[in-house]
């Protein structure tokens, strides 16, 4: 009889196939961790390719603005699992006070200098060849034209309209030197495969996304601009149920992707997330 997780085992055995894939071929590699339900999943999967050992750098890109909680779980995680932490910050705009909190630019700005600039100067300062990061198709429109292996011209930025193919698990690993790679080994999951996995496996996730006085958090992002929900989910269980039933897209408390129509594409296509 075939196993009710059978579809979390094929999307775990991909994911730890590309994860090996990226490490054996990428000297300087780094795995993005925004602290979030979807990069700690990718996280615990990167220990199980390797054993119970994080090899890479793990980058936190921190704008300052960041719930604490998250700062508190990061920091606790990163002693207990031995995760070598890198944490970047745009300095100089935040010491002029040139964000999008302090009411002098827009969110989708912002983003671009707190976020993009910051995450680029850290693949720059460090010469990392390819970043892993944890991204969905089926999260936001833009993010359904990526690769498993997404290849980057010299200034970062991203030409969806030309990527490799990617036909029956053949990836493209070679390209032109200067080419940075960003490599998404949970591209194919869904939000409830995230949930159903962090069920099955006990990945230790923040506290946020667990209702507290009927709101809880969907997605985490910088505390500006990013809203609660209403909902009574008070377990992972609790929460698969709810996401079975809502219509309601993930990001839809994102404030920064609802600032203008186009404003997410245009911030990927610059190097984003």
């Amino acid at each position: 009889m075939e196993s009710r997780y059978a579809h979390l085992d094929a999307l775990e055995n991909q994911s730890i196939y590309i994860l090996r894939e990226a490490y054996r071929k990428f000297k300087r590699l780094a795995m993005l961790w925004s602290i979030g339900k979807d990069s700690c999943v990718m996280l615990w999967l990167l220990r199980k390719a390797f054993f119970g050992h994080v090899p890479i750098p793990c980058v936190h890109v921190d704008t300052s603005y960041k719930i604490p909680e998250m700062i508190s779980f990061r920091d606790r995680l990163t002693k207990e699992w031995g995760i070598q932490l890198i944490v970047g910050q745009n300095r100089a705009v935040l010491e002029r006070g040139e964000t999008f909190p302090n009411g002098r630019i827009t969110r989708v700005e912002c983003c671009s200098l707190l976020k993009k600039d910051a995450l680029q100067s850290i693949i720059e300062e460090r010469n990392y060849q390819a970043v892993i990061v944890g991204i969905r198709r089926d999260e936001e429109g833009t993010r359904a034209k990526e690769r498993y292996f997404s290849p980057r011209d010299k200034n970062f930025e991203w030409n969806f309209k030309d990527q490799p193919p990617e036909l029956w698990d053949q990836f493209k690993t070679d390209f032109d030197p200067g080419t940075h790679l960003r490599i998404h080994p949970l591209l194919n999951w869904t939000e409830i495969n995230v949930w159903e996995y962090i069920h099955r496996e006990s990945i230790p996730i923040v506290s946020l996304y667990f209702s507290r006085a009927g709101m809880r958090y969907r997605s985490l992002g910088c505390a500006p601009c990013t809203k609660p929900i209403h909902s009574d989910a008070r377990s992972v269980p609790e929460i698969i149920d709810e996401l079975r039933h809502t219509k309601v897209a993930e990001r839809s408390t994102r404030a920064q992707d609802q600032e203008a129509e186009d404003a997410f594409e245009r911030l990927r296509s610059s190097g984003y997330m």
